[in-house]
């Protein structure tokens, strides 16, 4: 019994050790964040009472919106909000300085003002849409009050900014001094552990075994970590010298990460193709090449990717892509042999031309995550940033709802004479600030409203039956910490952030003491009355004007989304791969989030989103190949084939911009031709020099037309499959 003890006890502790670790690294992290809210709150109450700033309610709510999990969103956040005030502060004097006799004026100028803060922050869905946010309600908080008091104005914004730059210090120090979590941290195991995910999702599509359901559910996956590792990227800027050195190559590896995808999707969506056409001669063919990357990819799958790793990928993936024309070459002999039909023929071109593509995409990705090992390397010089697309539809609906909650609640104020009716405005012009950028602002104001009523109970409970008993800042602490710790906690919950939100900064605002502390039960109640309507004005706001999560709105980024086909067509080819690969994945993140809880909509939206790469990325070559074609007669502008190709751009155009079976038809057509005048300009001159140029041309085509046939593609509804053409 003695023998077996000792090791039963190392097992004990080495799983209570486990257990402990695991709690760290969820639950205690949110422990953590409560902890420093707490702390950071009450050390800015207390410089602020100590300072005697008129309000310092005004500084602790500022430590509740900008405290975060990790430091850096903290320095970011912090950052952005402090620029916003001094803009708000800035056209809030001038607006008072302007029209300080005149409400009719001032109240519509603050309207168009707040308007367009609320567009900003819908146009940018990161802490710079956080700045635009308090650009807009500064300038509602600091000029309502003012228009009794003009003369006032300019004070009053000094101590605001005074008040927020408190809370936005004691925020900095307490998040980066007191068990600091790194952000830089987070987007390092980000790049590290998603190559291992990708690396097992490829070779299983490769060998032909991925579900359609997995497939998908991945590429959701790819696109959202896509978009988050950018936005992480500006923020770890903050607080990590030795990441804001790499800045560059980790957007270079961002903007490669997105082309891989895209190459392998398409890729395994036109093998997927050939093999439910049931083509078992052009499978043969193709997956020799096939089974050798996947095998090569299957020492990095379900593993983080290290620098060293990265080195040993980058010189595997070189001596692949050396011998792979060989290979192909003598693959294409043997397939030869079986006398192929011509689409056999171009399937295995452009599968292996798709496949090249990649290895070649892949080789640059991991020389890339190689470069981050070394302190400065060339790679860094990258002039293709990540380009968001943000539906012009979506900021002005949410300006909409912003100017309209505003000017019927300022309205009522004014014509009312109601003593809450400032209040009410006020914090309806926080709540559709706070909102705006939320995928659900109708939900995320109700949730704040709720938070706002448990609030008042507690803070009414407080101020008349606490306050009057204690003495001295330790004892008033202690009655805040409850209430505070409460809503950090469901503030950390992203399910119930708006009751968290609600509850900490509007308890804040009601029912934290000022220095000299006023026991008036009537203008309390009144006070929280006006809040709690003002909420919900916005929620009725959210509901009834232009709701985000509405049928018109998938509609609007469904035609965004298709809108890129014409954007790789038209627009500059110097940035445009990289650029076309961001604004898809923008739209379609945009899209699927806000289609959340409704599963067909967004199965459709990312149906579109495959075709929509697929198409744009093959015409994207076709440009590239074009552009640096040698000087020949066969290249010419004036050739068949090239203006084929351009007869056929505007016929795709068209179909994206109006899918319909005409439209189709007329594109089908187009890229038919496309490939003939192609084909047909090959054969005389392939006797007398290389045109392999062409032939990727042709083979792109070629890939067009899969694509348009695609049965899993929206296309597929406007008219039924047909077989290719010979």
């Amino acid at each position: 019994m003695t023998s077996l003890s000792a090791p039963l006890r190392r097992l004990g502790e080495l799983q209570w050790r486990r257990g402990l670790f695991e709690w760290a690294r969820s639950d205690g992290v949110t422990w953590v964040y409560i902890f420093k809210t707490l702390l950071a709150a009450f050390v800015t109450l207390w410089l602020a009472m100590r300072l005697e700033l008129p309000q310092p309610r005004t500084a602790m709510i500022t430590v509740f919106i900008v405290m975060q999990l990790q430091s850096g969103h903290v320095f970011a956040k912090s950052f952005y909000r402090f620029l916003g005030t001094i803009a708000g502060s800035v056209v809030t004097v001038a607006l008072i300085a302007l029209f300080a006799q005149n409400t009719v004026l001032f109240l519509p100028s603050l309207m168009i003002w707040f308007g367009i803060c609320s567009a900003g922050a819908v146009r940018h869905r990161n802490f710079k849409g956080y700045g635009f946010v308090l650009a807009g309600y500064t300038a509602a908080f600091i000029g309502l009050p003012a228009l009794a008091h003009p003369e006032g104005a300019f004070m009053a914004a000094m101590w605001r900014v005074l008040e927020i730059s408190l809370g936005l210090i004691v925020s900095t120090a307490v998040s980066a001094a007191v068990l600091p979590q790194s952000a830089s941290a987070s987007m390092r195991n980000a790049l590290y552990q998603r190559f291992g995910v990708f690396a097992g999702f490829v070779a299983s599509g490769l060998r032909g075994d991925s579900q359609r359901e997995a497939f998908e559910s991945t590429n959701v996956r790819f696109i959202s970590e896509a978009v988050g590792l950018e936005s992480l990227r500006g923020v770890v800027a903050f607080e990590d010298p030795h990441m804001r050195r790499r800045s560059g190559r980790v957007s270079r590896l961002n903007s490669e990460f997105m082309a891989i995808t895209t190459r392998f999707n398409a890729l395994h969506q036109l093998l997927e193709r050939i093999r439910a056409r049931g083509h078992a001669e052009v499978v043969t063919a193709i997956e020799p090449g096939l089974q050798a990357l996947a095998t090569l990819l299957d020492g990095y799958a379900g593993r983080a990717l290290t620098d060293a790793d990265a080195k040993q990928l980058a010189e595997q993936m070189a001596l692949y892509k050396e011998e792979l024309p060989s290979h192909v070459r003598r693959l294409r002999a043997i397939f030869v042999e079986s006398a192929p039909s011509e689409d056999d023929l171009l399937d295995f071109h452009t599968a292996y031309e798709l496949l090249y593509r990649f290895v070649d995409e892949l080789l640059s990705y991991a020389q890339t995550h190689a470069s981050l090992a070394d302190h400065s390397h060339v790679r860094e010089k990258w002039d293709e940033p990540f380009m968001p697309q943000t539906s012009w539809w979506v900021s002005a609906a949410a300006a909409l709802r912003a100017m309209s909650v505003l000017g019927l609640l300022g309205s009522y104020w004014v014509a009312t004479a109601w003593p809450s009716g400032a209040t009410m405005t006020l914090v309806a012009a926080a709540t559709v600030g706070l909102s705006a950028a939320a995928p659900n602002p109708k939900r995320m104001s109700f949730q704040m409203a709720c938070g706002t009523m448990l609030g008042a109970v507690v803070g009414f409970a407080e101020t008349f039956f606490v306050f009057p008993w204690i003495d001295g800042f330790p004892l008033l602490c202690m009655v805040l910490a409850p209430v505070i710790v409460f809503g950090a906690f469901l503030a950390s919950r992203p399910q119930w952030a708006g009751y968290g939100l609600g509850l900490l900064i509007f308890f804040s605002i009601g029912s934290v003491p000022d220095n000299v502390t006023v026991y008036n039960a009537y203008a309390f109640i009144n006070d929280y009355i006006g809040m709690i309507l003002g909420m919900l004005a916005c929620a009725a706001a959210g509901a009834i004007i232009l709701p985000p999560n509405s049928r018109w709105l998938w509609s609007r980024l469904e035609h965004n989304l298709r809108e890129q086909v014409v954007f790789a067509i038209s627009g500059k080819l110097r940035g445009l791969g990289s650029a076309f690969e961001s604004r898809t994945r923008d739209v379609l993140n945009q899209a699927y989030g806000l289609a959340a809880g409704k599963p067909e909509v967004q199965r459709n939206l990312l149906r579109w989103m495959f075709v929509v790469l697929e198409v744009g990325h093959a015409i994207i070559e076709l440009r590239r190949e074009q552009a640096i074609l040698p000087v020949h007669p066969a290249y010419a502008e004036s050739q068949p084939w090239r203006q084929a190709i351009r007869v056929m751009g505007r016929s795709l155009i068209r179909l994206f911009i109006q899918p319909s079976r005409a439209n189709l038809e007329r594109s089908l057509a187009a890229v038919d031709q496309a490939i003939y005048c192609v084909r047909d300009t090959d054969e005389p001159f392939a006797r007398h020099f290389d045109t392999s140029a062409l032939r990727r041309v042709q083979s792109y085509l070629h890939f067009i037309r899969s694509s348009l046939l695609d049965p899993q593609s929206p296309l597929a509804e406007l008219a039924p499959p047909r077989p290719p053409k010979d």
